[in-house]
């Protein structure tokens, strides 16, 4: 372990944040809101103490260990929620408790979505960008920003990205040097935020509006400037353009690259987590729009469009965006949780998306198949494949490990808001939508978390957490041998 180089990276990704503090501080002095003080006053307070931690070991040239990448990720990640609580705290335009604000904070940087507050639509101008700028930032990950800048600090990178980056191939880099994966990755990611900012302009949104939810939706987060989503809008077009992004934000980043690289749509149309995702949200989808459609022909109701909500929602829930445009809650029969079940699994391995991943399920599928065949031929050698290659057997051994603490942590959360009061079908959908990073629950959070206590939002934001850097960059700093020299 090196406190010292720790120390240093800290301070620096600390100064770095206190610079995203600039673009909601002049948007608060262009709209005169009232909340530029407390910005300017955040940024002041970040850099001070970015510069504190960083001064005193800025000659240190020692090289980041992987334990030294981990502690970094969880540390900064717990730090990073308190620093984007503080503007909403220290301004006194529309007044959040520590803990509200707290929460915000962690649900838009783990691109969660889920809110505790009700009334979005009257928040000053700048907190509503504001919120959106936490979600843009933390869908890639502002370490991963980070990472492109500390080569010429001379403090090494991969440790990071392997610990922030998500999913079981996160080891590939795409180029050789970490920076410039940092960088690829930032181009890709900038780009279908542009893209998407100029679909919804041209669809009719506001130049706000559309920057803004282009934030949230490229970055699968699921946060509005309006309390009813992207349902304010009313727009069929609107949600059409959204389901496009997040189904492209919610696959691997790596295959984005290759296919701008090789000007080809093969990436996409060979990778089976890719086609194993698809084949989900067309099925769901379908068996969603034949729900509701069985649901207003047996309550002789007048046909809705059915097909535009179940499309949306179902990819909104795959994507883990978060977005609604429907009260799904109130949906007949199995269809909420099957919208929920839907978001445990996630998207692909290294995508802005959370969930266990396409590719985890994937594997525990395939493992269990096997399972099966050994019971009839126990000699048989038969290797797990994904895309006609074999599947290294630890790979397989670390996703059943995954699977099993993400199944105990799970209960734990679960057992943990029952006994806080929660009712049983609210404390399972939220725990699920927490780990997830997904946003939207059922019961009493269907809506917002509002109506919750402070206990129960701490322990959601404890999930937000887990669920965003994949629980064990966070368990292994409670182990004894992360700790033994």
């Amino acid at each position: 372990m090196h406190p010292d180089a720790v120390q240093r990276v800290l301070g620096v990704l600390l100064m770095v944040f206190s610079v995203t503090m600039l673009p909601p501080a002049l948007l608060a002095l262009a709209a005169s809101d009232g909340v530029a003080p407390a910005f300017f006053l955040t940024f002041l307070l970040l850099i001070a103490l970015g510069g504190v931690l960083w001064l005193p070991v800025r000659r240190s040239r020692r090289e980041l260990r992987t334990r030294d990448g981990f502690l970094v990720v969880a540390l900064f990640w717990v730090v990073l929620g308190a620093a984007g609580a503080m503007p909403l705290v220290i301004q006194t335009v529309a007044p959040f408790s520590l803990v509200d604000a707290f929460f915000e904070s962690v649900s838009g940087l783990t691109t969660t979505g889920a809110t505790a507050i009700v009334g979005i639509d009257d928040l000053p101008i700048s907190i509503r960008y504001y919120r959106q700028q936490l979600q843009w930032l933390g869908g890639m990950g502002i370490i991963v920003l980070a990472v492109a800048i500390l080569p010429m600090l001379g403090i090494g990178g991969m440790q990071l990205y392997r610990a922030e980056l998500p999913g079981p191939v996160k080891d590939a880099k795409l180029t050789p040097r970490i920076a410039e994966t940092a960088k690829a990755l930032w181009n890709i990611y900038l780009g279908l935020t542009i893209a998407c900012a100029m679909a919804y302009w041209l669809a009719g949104m506001s130049v706000f509006d559309a920057i803004t939810h282009a934030f949230s939706t490229v970055a699968t987060g699921g946060f509005s400037t309006y309390d009813d989503s992207l349902g304010h809008f009313d727009s069929a077009l609107i949600e059409m353009i959204a389901v496009v992004f997040m189904l492209i934000s919610a696959l691997n980043y790596s295959l984005h690259f290759m296919v701008w690289r090789r000007k080809s749509i093969e990436p996409w149309r060979r990778d089976p987590e890719v086609i194993t995702f698809l084949a989900v949200v067309i099925t769901v989808s379908a068996l969603v729009m034949a729900g509701l459609f069985a649901y207003e022909a047996a309550h002789d109701l007048p046909r809705a469009d059915s097909w535009n909500h179940a499309i949306f929602q179902v990819v909104s829930f795959a994507t883990t965006t978060g977005y609604t445009t429907a009260d799904y809650s109130l949906w007949p029969a199995f269809l909420p949780v099957l919208l929920l079940i839907v978001a445990v699994v996630g998207g692909c391995a290294n995508s802005t998306s959370g969930g266990l991943k396409v590719v985890r399920v994937l594997l525990l599928w395939r493992q269990g198949g096997r399972e099966i065949i050994r019971l009839i031929h126990p000699q048989a050698q038969l290797p797990v494949k994904i895309g006609h290659r074999p599947v290294n057997e630890r790979v397989i051994d670390a996703v059943w490990g995954f699977f099993a603490a993400y199944v105990v942590l799970f209960v734990l959360l679960m057992l943990t808001l029952l006994a806080m009061g929660l009712d049983q079908v609210t404390a399972f959908s939220a725990v699920a939508s927490g780990l997830a990073n997904l946003g939207p629950a059922l019961g009493d959070v269907a809506a917002n978390f509002a109506s919750v206590g402070d206990g129960p939002k701490l322990v959601m934001c404890v999930a937000m957490i887990m669920g965003r850097l994949e629980i064990f960059t966070l368990l292994v700093l409670f182990t004894p041998a992360f700790w033994r020299r």
